[in-house]
């Protein structure tokens, strides 16, 4: 009998894996669709016959990682019976150890950033929906805490710094070859931003916000 084919999925899924470690370590110019073929353990004409091209490939590449990305994130702030401090600390737990597990994966959604259109607007799309998440989260707990009159603009800047944070930790912690799936480390790191968010968020709900000398 002759060799069972391998279903297309399980296929595109190995190119991909090879792919993502390929455009992490050379970058998308200096890749080779030969040594991504040979990594898959299959021929480059099947390769373009699935992706297409380069192109193709890299953006398959890009939508893949961010779609892990963001489903990780919404996993874990998902538990609505949860307080919202307590959801965004879960979120970003789930944060920091999808990226640490996979920071093959983080180092593609960076280069996609740099690498220009239309790659960078894939991940300026996830920025966006990663940040919708976390406002949302600082506006209730705001409110939960007797101050739903806090500003929008200081709430959505809150998000907008700690989601930016967050990528930038990431990232440096992967480039330092620091980054561990370990749980503990993961919520070590979430807690320590959350330090940091929630002592801006604590002053402008009492009132203290931060003033420029003279103002």
């Amino acid at each position: 009998m002759g060799q069972k084919r391998m279903p297309r999925e399980v296929r595109e899924r190995q190119m991909l894996d090879a792919a993502v470690v390929a455009f992490a370590r050379h970058g998308y110019q200096a890749a080779s669709m030969d040594d991504i073929a040979e990594a898959a353990g299959v021929s480059k004409p099947l390769v373009y016959l699935y992706l297409k091209s380069k192109e193709d490939l890299f953006m398959a590449c890009v939508r893949r990682e961010v779609g892990a990305l963001v489903a990780a994130v919404r996993e874990g702030t998902r538990e609505r019976e949860l307080t919202a401090d307590q959801q965004l600390w879960r979120g970003l737990t789930a944060f920091f150890a999808h990226t640490a597990a996979r920071p093959d994966g983080v180092a593609v959604l960076y280069r996609a950033r740099t690498q220009g259109e239309p790659f960078a607007r894939e991940v300026a799309a996830m920025r966006v929906e990663i940040v919708t998440i976390v406002t949302a989260l600082l506006g209730q707990a705001a409110q939960d805490a007797g101050c739903g009159e806090l500003a929008e603009r200081e709430v959505s800047g809150l998000a907008h710094a700690l989601v930016g944070a967050a990528e930038s930790l990431a990232e440096w912690a992967n480039s330092r070859s620091c980054a561990s799936a370990d749980s503990s480390s993961a919520k070590d790191t979430a807690a320590t931003l959350m330090n940091f968010c929630w002592a801006g968020l604590e002053n402008l709900m009492t009132g203290r916000p931060w003033m420029a000398p003279g103002h």
